[in-house]
């Protein structure tokens, strides 16, 4: 049974980032291609959640009726659970009776000792010496990992308690003096690609075929299994990915798709293939190409990319829990979006590939849009004499239930972690 709220009240939804961006090609045309590439890797199973046979609508002359409702069925029927949180509109509230279970009283954790990436993982942050949730989340899962600053924040950074200063890389201004920001203009600025462009040649220096580079705001990382997106706690599923790419030798990235991408009760393929890869990403090597832009390079990179042949690929079975554009001080929201909004992020990407990308203006500010359709029909190909293998494997990793003693843990992170992704999708 679906209870719907419906709060007769004054007042505009405000529209987030999360609210109307909607992720590219969600339907599953795919299935077929992407269960016989799944072979040897975590278990993965995905419905689409069945419509309620009874839907009850309650209204609330104010808001005051609606919160005494809320705390006498929070306490009399759902046995103090959160009921309504998340990224929920003012005006209507949803909940399941019985509720659904929660992901977060579950963690993925290591039967035995924890495999890490075997591909370098990098850092690029900018401003976020203080609050850096990316090395937090990584260096509690224990994920070795290299953070690339500028000299002038070295000190900074080299305070955070999550960062070995011994693995803060410093970036050379000669990557910056260099780069490619594709405006010929004044303007001085240019963005992260700078920074991941030296991240890509420290790997091939250090003799690596793939790196893995991550933007510094990404709270934590999920396994999506079961309509259940569960923290993981060891680098286990970076290893799974890593073992995914090495099968193919037209694979030019893969990287993880944002939870809040992922609403529960939707039905998903393990991957999605040919599109957008942004924020985490794994980057082969020898393809030839860097960074370039100052704005949407991550964009651009991924079409590129798609454009002379490649495939990407983006992981739905293991997620990142990126924080929203502009919710977290430092990074491109300082330098870039606080003084002068989004029309130059998204139409240097219009300049950049005029053939498939748009702008529009629409809840207050400039988007883009890409069309990927072009790119459909492009298949990976397993690499000669690759013998694929058969079953299932969770590369050592297992479902747990945290104990009693961690519930008020569990229910507080449960709540944080809606709010942070702006998600809903446990009690609807």
């Amino acid at each position: 049974m679906l209870f719907l709220m419906k709060i007769l009240e004054s007042g505009t939804k405000k529209m987030t980032e999360e609210t109307y961006q909607q992720p590219l090609f969600e339907d599953i045309e795919q299935e077929d291609h992407w269960v016989r590439h799944w072979q040897g890797m975590p278990h993965f199973h995905s419905e689409q959640e069945k419509e309620p046979e009874i839907t009850a609508i309650f209204k609330f002359r104010n808001k005051d009726d609606f919160l005494e409702f809320k705390d006498t069925v929070q306490e009399k029927l759902y046995n103090n659970e959160t009921v309504f949180i998340g990224e929920q509109s003012i005006e209507t509230k949803r909940a399941w009776y019985p509720l659904n279970e929660k992901a977060s009283k579950y963690r993925y954790v290591n039967r035995d000792k924890a495999i890490n990436p075997r591909f370098p993982v990098y850092i690029v942050s900018k401003g976020r010496y203080k609050n850096n949730p990316t090395s937090k989340a990584l260096y509690k899962m224990g994920v070795p990992f290299y953070i690339v600053v500028e000299e002038f924040e070295y000190d900074l950074y080299a305070q955070n308690e999550y960062i070995d200063k011994d693995n803060i890389l410093i970036l050379p201004k000669g990557y910056q003096d260099d780069y490619d920001v594709f405006w010929e203009d004044d303007d001085p600025r240019v963005g992260p690609g700078a920074a991941r462009n030296f991240v890509w040649d420290h790997s091939i220096n250090n003799g690596h075929d793939w790196h893995w580079v991550m933007d510094d705001n990404i709270e934590n990382f999920k396994r999506l299994d079961n309509s259940k997106k569960v923290i993981c706690t060891s680098g286990n599923m970076f290893y799974a990915c890593e073992e995914f790419v090495l099968r193919y030798k037209n694979l030019a990235q893969a990287g993880l798709q944002y939870t809040f991408f992922v609403p529960r009760g939707q039905k998903r393929p393990a991957y999605k293939l040919n599109t957008r890869i942004y924020s985490c990403l794994l980057i082969r090597n020898d393809t030839g190409y860097r960074w370039r832009g100052r704005y949407n390079e991550d964009t651009d990179l991924s079409l590129r990319m798609l454009k002379d042949g490649w495939c990407t690929v983006q992981f739905n079975f293991f997620l990142q829990g990126k924080l929203g554009t502009q919710t977290l001080r430092g990074g491109n929201s300082q330098e870039f979006y606080d003084g002068e909004g989004t029309k130059n992020k998204s139409q240097m990407l219009v300049d950049m590939h005029p053939d498939v990308a748009v702008n529009s203006f629409k809840y207050g500010r400039w988007h883009h849009h890409v069309n990927y359709d072009k790119f459909r029909n492009a298949r990976l190909i397993l690499k000669d004499n690759y013998l694929m293998p058969t079953g299932v494997n969770n590369f050592k990793v297992d479902l747990v239930r945290l104990k009693k003693d961690d519930d008020l843990e569990s229910k507080e992170l449960d709540k944080l972690e809606q709010e942070a992704e702006g998600d809903n999708n446990e009690s609807n």
